[in-house]
This record gives C-alpha cells, structure tokens and sequence, in this order.
C-alpha cells in the first residue's frame, strides 16, 4: 500500500514539525519525540504540549552536520558536543526530514553570513524557545541597555545635587544683595551673584542635556522592546493556531487512512521495536520526570471491526439464504436503508420559522483577572459553594445549558418514525452523543440557577417541541428538564452536578437519570451523563474533555447500546475525541456497532457477522465484527460567523437569552446579571450576582427558621418530617411544576412535570411564582 503523498518543505516554509524516533539509550531504545525545525534549529520536545514551556534539546544547523545511515535512520551532529540518532517511521518521511534540514541548513548559513555583515541591525523577531545562543544574546544587550540607562540615571542625580546646592548659594547671595548699603561692597557681591548665576546655568544645561540623552535613548530601546514583544505575542498566537491545525489535520489524515476498517493498535506502531545497537548516551532531559506522564489508552473500543465478507453485500435469494447463519432477516436489511436516509425526516424538509430568531450578541469583553489569587483557596471544595465572578462564566444559565440538549431533536424526530427498537436505540445514542458536541470550546461556566428558577424553551410552532426547566434543589444543586413533542416522543431528566477543583484541572460528575418514551412503541430509554474535564484551570490554555461510559437501556425490549468515551491523551495513536459503541438485543447479540467523535459526527455499521478475537492490552479477548460500509448518523452544524467572539455559542444559544413576551417572572432570560454581562457591564453584573446570593440565602434561612417552627408543634411535626421526607429537597422547597415520584418503568425517583406551566402562561397568571430576583 502506497502512502499518501504530502507536500515537500520548500526554503519559503517557516516551520516543519513531526514525530520522530530518537534513541535514547541501550535500556530504552528509540523514543518518540516530537521535533521541530525552525530558524536553521532544530528542538525537540517529548510531546507538543511541552512546546510552550520545555525543551529538551536543540542544535542549530548552520554548524552542524547530516549523514544518512540506512532507509530510515539519519545523524545529526555539531561536531560532537550534540548528536541525534534518529529513525522516521518511513523512508519517505525520512527523505522529507533531510530536505527540510538541508534547506534550512543553507538558510541558516547564509543568514549568518548576513548578520556578520550588519550586526548592528535589530533582529526581526524574538528568539523562539530552544533557541540557547540567541537568548544569551538578547540577555547581554538588554544587560549592558540596562547599564547604560542606569549610568544617566546617576548623571541625572548628580546633576539634580548641583542644581539644588547652586541654587540654595544663589539663593542666599540674593539675599544678601537685598540688604547691603551702597558702596564698595557692592561691586563685590554683585560679581559672588553673577558667578553663582552662571554655575546655576551650566548645571541646569547639564540637566538638561543629560535628560534628553536619558529620553533619547529610552525611546530607541523602548521601540525595540515594544517591537520584540509584539513578535512573541503574535508569534505564540501563530503557534497556538499551528497546533490546532495540526491537530485537526492529523485527525482527518487518520480517517481517510483508515476509512471503514478499524486495526489492531498493537500492530500499528513497528519502529518502537528495540535497537540492538547505538553509539551515543541518551540526553539526561529524556530520563528524568517520567512521573509526569500517563500512559495512552491504547485499547479504548474493546472490539475491532473490518469490512464484512463479499457474500454480505449480495442481494436477493442469496441473502436470504444467509440469514440462518449470520441471524440477519431481510427486514432488518431493508431497515438499515432506511436509518441511513429516511426521507420523511422533518430535516428534509423546509420548515417556514414563525419569527426571525436573532443570530448575533455583544462580543466578549476582553477583561484581564488574577485566576490563581482567585483559585489558590478553592482547591477541595466544591465548586458550587465558592463565590466565582462572572468573568469566569457565560451568560446562559445552567438550565439554558440542559436546554441545549435538544439542538439535535431531529435524531428523536427520526428515531419516532423508526419500525425497528434497535434502529430507534441508534438514533437515541447518536442524540445522547449529540448533547456534548456544543462543550467542544465552552470553557465558561453556566450561571448557577437560582432556587424556583425557570426557562422555558417553546419551539412548538417552529420544531413541534417545547421543553420547561425547573432548579428544585440549590443544595444540592439540582435542576428538573421536560421536554415534549407532538411528533411522539418525551424527554425529561433531573441532573444534579458534583464537581471537584483538583489544582491543575476540574472534574464536572453529573448525577442522576435522563429519561426519553416514544409514544408509538412505547419504548422507554433511560441513560446518565458522562464526566466532564476542564484541564489548564492555572496555567494554559483552557480545553474540555469528556470521558466515561454510558449504558442507553430500552426498558420495553431490554435492547442496550454500550458507548464509550474514550478520555483524550496526547501519546494516543486513535483519533482525539473518540466515543465508540455497541447495540446489542437482549440476549447480547451485536447488530450495530456506532463510531465517531462527540464533537463532530457519529458513524454506525451493520453487523453481519461476529467472533473472538486476539487479545488486547490487558488480555482480554476482543470481538471482531464484520460489518457493512459505515453510514453517517449524525454531524455537527457549524458554528455560526463569529462564535469566537460570541463565548463559541451555537445557533440555537444564540437565541436563548432573547426575550421571549409572556414567560414566567422566574424565568432565566429575566435574571438581571445574567443579561448585564451579555451586554458586557460585568462591574455591574457582579455586583448584581452578590445581591442575588444574598438575596437567596435570606430566604433559605427564614425558610429553614419556619420549618423547625413547625417541627416544635406535637402533630403538624410529624407530618412536617414527613413530606420532607417524601418531596422536599433539604431546603426545605417544593418545586412549583414538578413533583417527586417514582418511575413505574425503571424504578428511579426523580421529579416529573405535574403540569400547568403552560396553561398558566396562556392565561398570564403566575400567582405561585416566587419573587428571587
């Protein structure tokens, strides 16, 4: 198989990057290193997150020498203090690594040579990381430029003395002018004046022109200065954009390449095999702080999958001949073509929006905080109980977020039509999937609902759903969701957040049940949430992980579909992102097997055929699955024009704090924080949020005071404990539209919508709703 051919470096080319193996030392072999040539040097680095802040090794090639050893292997040394043993993983790779080298070889002499001409010349940009000999520069000229300014400092205080000890005798001879008589002394202290005058104006000359020497030459070092800062801070920008190009480009490189076929990641990576000999001793940096590293996943699916047998894709009596082995029938090969294209999907068709939605809000203020002076004493707590400006937030709150679950309700549009259980159970993954394709770049933090807080979200006449959502508990936080509609399918959940803030990164473990009943085959699914990451909180750039595994059980035919979120690793050869899963009937027998990532689509195939086979990491066995050609489930919209500067929000958030005529008083798009910091006044959201806390806190404890009142009374007592124990949260608060009950289906205790929000608005009566803000 022929590798794909990728552009040669050209001498234009700024960087070239890639992994390389670098042998270290006869124990451990070759390592995987990530190298990088730019400027005439050449750095490496054990991963590309330890680009900002670690290298490991440099060697500038303008002084320094390439060999070739065989197909895969090169040397480059510098006359013997560096030398790189290093091997590409093909003779290919190889050749485009020394074509890069040689070119940047002769670009790096002749710059030298250029340099030597005219030394006296700024650099063009600042030293990149790695780059030893040019920082050593730049540190003597900002030493010997901060000599030189210290020197007219000290002329300038000298000149500044004088001043004032000329001025004082000046002072005094003036004096004494004033009260001597006419005559012979006269001539004498006229002439002690003008002599003092004129000492009084060279040193004040001297002042000056040691002043303007000072100024003239701070503003020549200052324009240099600001010159070298404003390259470092676009040349981190460009990095920062590279990498995430990068990455995004390694992902697609590594779909095309493995199209439908999943390999064995064992036999995936042949030029980590040991070396059995070498000639130079390993560099101490790749030995030391190996606890500072995890280990990749390296078997995240549990399963591999290849293109199913030739026969499969016959049609006719020949498949029908088949199905007593592979316990396929025909129907459920008629119902795969249907699950790819479903024609009467409302997504096909063009629905005429009642009003025009907005599709812009104030961009984000660009406001510098101190996250460490904020942070250092909230390590151990949880989140919910430490006071957050809201600089660290987005101005939806985190009912609007539960909200935005039903971005994709096309999939459960889709799944209602469904004949089949195991096809609907695709749709309701590929939803389940969906729900976290919004958080890819959300690093900021929902408002806490306040208690008795709504939102409603009534896309009836527009989508044919409307959702209500309900906070029925501030401590703990827990917040009730229902959705319904009228195309035959319900939605409802009660999610409470446990969150913990570790230091370097913050752990989101969502609590409790999501809950979705198709009217037509009354099929009951029921799921819970993943964990949700947010590394980099100190130091970095903000990003979002999710990890964990799901379980989507249909209760009515104890049909299951098992996904798996792989966790992101930067040593992982499988795509960033990963979520991977089975659907299995009841007896455990595979028919689907779903792939994909949970920020942009999910895959799913046919399986024809099953069987164990080899081993994984951990000895276990694996199951291959002989599937049909992968068909697209779901994909992600993109974001609409701007979202960088719109807190990366998607469409349907755009247009969740819009106003809305006739919601309830509690509702959140009334918040008034919350609407002070969309419209960029964050000095007066803050302060707005303090009153609200306070505001809220008050009522808890007159809540709290009231109910051990009614605890001291003999008879009411006993009821009182009661209901608190049957539908109270702990403080003491009964939800206005749900109610706790017990699921008959899967037998979990949750709050249901009891109904009369909606009739409530239409009557424009919200008597029950309390006053929180």
């Amino acid at each position: 198989m022929s590798e794909p051919k990728a552009l040669t470096p050209t001498p234009a080319g700024d960087t070239y990057k890639g992994w390389l193996f670098k042998w270290t030392n006869y124990i451990k072999g070759y390592q995987r290193r990530w190298f990088v040539l730019s400027n005439g040097l050449l750095s490496y680095y054990r991963t590309q997150a330890e680009m900002g802040h670690t290298c490991r090794g440099t060697i500038n090639l303008a002084t320094a020498n390439i060999a070739v050893e065989d197909s895969c292997n090169f040397v480059i040394s510098n006359g013997g203090a560096q030398t790189y043993h290093l091997k590409a993983s093909s003779e290919v790779e190889r050749q485009r690594w020394i074509t890069a080298l040689e070119l940047a070889k002769a670009k790096a002499v002749r710059n030298q040579a250029e340099s030597d001409d005219s030394g006296d010349e700024c650099p063009t940009s600042p030293p990149t990381s790695g780059q030893g000999g040019g920082a050593r520069n730049s540190n003597s000229e900002v030493q010997s430029t901060l000599r030189t300014l210290g020197s007219k400092v000290e002329d300038l205080s000298t000149c500044n003395d004088l001043i004032a000890k000329h001025g004082s005798a000046l002072q005094r001879s003036l004096s004494e002018l004033e009260g001597v008589r006419l005559g012979g002394d006269t001539d004498g202290k006229i002439r002690q004046v003008t002599e003092r005058a004129t000492l009084f104006r060279i040193t004040s000359n001297a002042m000056i022109n040691a002043c303007r020497d000072f100024l003239s030459l701070a503003q020549a070092h200052s324009k240099r200065w600001q010159k070298a800062l404003h390259s470092e801070r676009d040349q981190r920008i460009r990095l920062e954009e590279t990498l995430e190009q990068l990455a995004k480009q390694h992902n697609h490189l590594e779909r095309a390449f493995r199209g439908a076929t999943v390999l064995p990641l064992s036999q995936s990576n042949p030029a980590l095999d040991s070396k059995s000999s070498g000639s130079v001793k390993g560099d101490a940096s790749d030995e030391d702080d190996e606890n500072e590293f995890f280990d990749a996943m390296e078997d995240p699916a549990g399963f591999i999958t290849v293109p199913a047998d030739p026969k499969y894709h016959r049609s006719g009596s020949n498949v029908s001949g088949l199905s007593t082995e592979t316990g396929i029938d025909d129907q459920s090969l008629c119902d795969e073509q249907s699950l790819g294209s479903n024609p009467e999907s409302p997504q096909s068709l063009e629905v005429e929006p009642v009003r025009k939605r907005r599709t812009k809000i104030p961009d984000k203020p660009n406001y510098s905080l101190n996250l460490w002076s904020i942070m250092k004493n909230c390590i151990g707590k949880e989140l919910s109980k430490i006071p957050m400006p809201v600089n660290f937030n987005e101005p939806i709150s985190m009912l609007q977020r539960l909200s935005e679950d039903l971005e994709y309700y096309e999939l459960l549009d889709k799944a209602a039509k469904c004949q089949s259980s195991l096809e609907q159970l695709c749709y309701v993954a590929a939803f389940t999937v969906s729900s976290y394709s919004t958080t890819v770049h959300r690093t900021g933090k929902p408002f806490n609902p306040l208690l008795g807080e709504t939102y409603e979200l009534d896309r009836l006449r527009e989508s044919g759903y409307r959702s209500l959502c309900e906070q029925v508990s501030h401590h703990p936080p827990a917040a009730a969701h229902h959705a319904i509609s009228e195309r035959g399918w319900t939605l409802r959940q009660e999610i409470s957040l446990a969150s913990k803030f570790r230091g370097k990164y913050l752990s989101i473990m969502p609590l409790g049940s999501i809950q979705c009943m198709f009217e037509k085959s009354n099929n009951h699914y029921s799921w819970k949430k993943v964990t949700t990451t947010v590394h980099n909180i100190i130091v970095g750039k903000l990003w979002i992980d999710q990890s964990g595994e799901i379980d989507v059980v249909n209760h009515q035919t104890g049909d299951r579909c098992h996904l798996k979120f792989a966790p992101y690793s930067y040593f992982s050869r499988d795509v960033a992102r990963k979520v991977t899963g089975v659907v299995a009937d009841k007896e455990g027998k595979a028919h689907y097997v779903l792939s994909g990532t949970w920020d942009e689509k999910m895959e799913f195939s046919r399986v024809m055929q099953s069987n164990k086979g080899e081993n994984g990491t951990e000895g276990k066995q694996k199951t291959v699955y002989q599937t049909l050609k992968a068909k697209e489930l779901w994909k992600k919209n993109p974001l609409p024009e701007g979202a960088e500067t719109m807190y990366y929000f998607s469409s349907l958030a755009l247009t969740l704090n819009e106003p809305e005529e006739g919601v309830a008083p509690t509702d959140s798009r009334r918040r008034p924080d919350q609407q002070l910091m969309e419209a960029g006044r964050w000095d007066e959201a803050n302060a707005e949020k303090q009153r609200l806390e306070e505001k809220q806190r008050s009522v808890r404890r007159e809540r709290e005071r009231e109910a051990q009142q009614a605890a001291t009374l003999p008879e009411e007592g006993a009821e009182g404990v009661e209901v608190a124990e049957d539908g109270v949260h702990q403080d003491n608060y009964e939800a206005m539209w749900f109610e706790r009950t017990e699921d008959a289906v899967t037998g979990e205790s949750m709050h249901v919508y009891k109904g009369g929000y909606w009739e409530a608005k239409d009557h424009g009566s919200w008597d029950v709703c309390p006053d929180i803000y």
